[in-house]
């Protein structure tokens, strides 16, 4: 296993606390260009840009913020900030990418910064995903709370309204689980389409089924139930527990779906998904349940994010402890890792416009210390080892310098004595000189 250390990074102010799922990166503004976006536990909402340690914008949201997202919740072809609170709170913010402020859709007072659209929803939040979850092409939000329930909603406005003040989000369903719920994602399945998926505790993760898509459903109550049985929160789901390491089933189990293969040639329908646990384990496994590479660690896993540090497309899977030690491992099993030097309240990975103007892959770390430390520029030229003769190998001037040198390319006793004299005799002829040699003075 390499070790690595990256060392261009960004230090941003920040105050405040934070739950582990308020931290994420996403075209706020809708310029192309990515920033983070932050919410601490007193309610304040902070939008990171570029490499500027102050925050570029900063509102005001009801309660403490457990969670925060960037997406099209709308579906008008249009990011939208949303951030939600412990005490059920839903925020939604337009960010104008030309002024930096927030677009007047709310009778609500724009000078006190506060979000255009507020709707109270079940208290106790804790993960959030905005994802087309039923294969309709629309986004809906779901919520997974404390109380093992996961609720999905959409937003729905009249035909004939013109801007987003007439809106508000309806409950489409409400699952209810046997574990607690720490992270919700969305994976292609066996046939390409959308599966909603919500992990375990013991390395474990169910799939919620989107019964309203079925022809002749009846529509939920106010409280989920189905409306026309009255019966309690739905059971539409099924449990899935990997096979492998037995885990204790109280574990905490992070997934994240929807893991790009890059290969345009691979003509498979489903998705990979990953899995980790508290206890250090790390799974990739496809949407059939093929289990393809299981890695365990000696250090307690948090959080699961997926990056593409290659460039070839194909996403490689990141996971952080709490001590900061962070694992990249590719689809062939291939472990990189770099330790981060503090202790980690909160972690996140993906696309972030630090420098250039651009968006490249960055690691994001917020330390118990109130410091936010962006990594930008996370990028490796392949993950498995290699050798400094294979690295000259594949360059194709490489066998013209051999020749003109007089060596035989294929003569690999004579290349290796060509390499090993220029990394290391040399250095040893300059050792033993004398120091006036290699640093001559003139005198008068």
């Amino acid at each position: 296993m390499r070790s690595l250390s990256f060392v261009q990074r960004v230090c941003l102010d920040f105050t405040g606390s934070l739950f582990p799922h308020a931290i994420c990166l996403g075209d706020a503004d809708n310029d192309s260009l990515n920033e983070l976006v932050v919410g601490d536990t007193s309610g304040k909402l902070y939008i990171y840009k570029n490499d500027d340690s102050k925050p570029w914008i900063t509102r005001t949201c009801v309660g403490m913020l457990t969670c925060v997202g960037v997406g099209d919740i709308c579906n008008k072809g249009k990011n939208l900030v949303v951030a939600v609170g412990a005490e059920g709170w839903f925020h939604l913010f337009d960010v104008a990418a030309s002024t930096g402020k927030v677009e007047s859709f709310s009778l609500m007072d724009m000078d006190e910064q506060k979000p255009y659209f507020t709707q109270h929803i079940p208290a106790n939040t804790k993960v959030m995903l905005i994802s087309d979850i039923d294969g309709d092409g629309r986004n809906e939000l779901v919520v997974g709370y404390t109380d093992r329930v996961v609720r999905a909603f959409r937003w729905e406005e009249p035909q004939d309204n013109t801007d987003l003040s007439g809106g508000q989000l309806v409950l489409l369903k409400k699952w209810l689980l046997e574990g607690q719920v720490d992270s919700l994602s969305v994976n292609p399945g066996p046939e390409g389409l959308p599966e909603l998926m919500v992990s375990q505790p013991g390395c474990g993760y169910a799939i919620l089924l989107c019964s309203w898509t079925q022809e002749g459903a009846a529509s939920p109550g106010e409280d989920g139930s189905n409306a026309s049985t009255g019966e309690g929160p739905s059971r539409d789901l099924i449990l899935h527990l990997t096979t492998g390491r037995i885990h204790n089933k109280n574990v905490s189990t992070h997934l994240i779906g929807s893991i790009s293969r890059g290969s345009k040639d691979d003509d498979s329908k489903g998705g990979l998904f990953a899995l980790c646990t508290l206890d250090g384990t790390l799974k990739l496994m496809d949407s059939s349940e093929q289990l393809l590479w299981s890695v365990q660690v000696d250090h307690q896993l948090f959080a699961l994010q997926k990056l593409d540090v290659t460039g070839d497309r194909r996403e490689e899977v990141v996971a952080c402890a709490w001590d900061g030690q962070t694992y990249i491992i590719d689809h062939n099993r291939m472990v990189v890792r770099f330790q981060f030097d503090e202790n980690v309240n909160a972690f996140c990975a993906g696309q972030y416009a630090c420098k250039e103007g651009r968006n490249s892959p960055c690691l994001v770390y917020v330390s118990f210390s109130h410091k936010i430390y962006v990594y930008w520029q996370v990028e490796l030229e392949r993950m498995e080892p290699t050798s400094l003769q294979r690295v000259l190998e594949e360059r194709p001037e490489y066998t013209a310098l051999l020749r003109k040198l007089g060596v035989d390319p294929t003569d690999t006793a004579a290349v290796r004595k060509l390499i090993g004299d220029l990394l290391y005799r040399d250095s040893e002829r300059k050792a033993e000189l004398p120091q006036s040699s290699l640093n001559p003075t003139c005198s008068v």
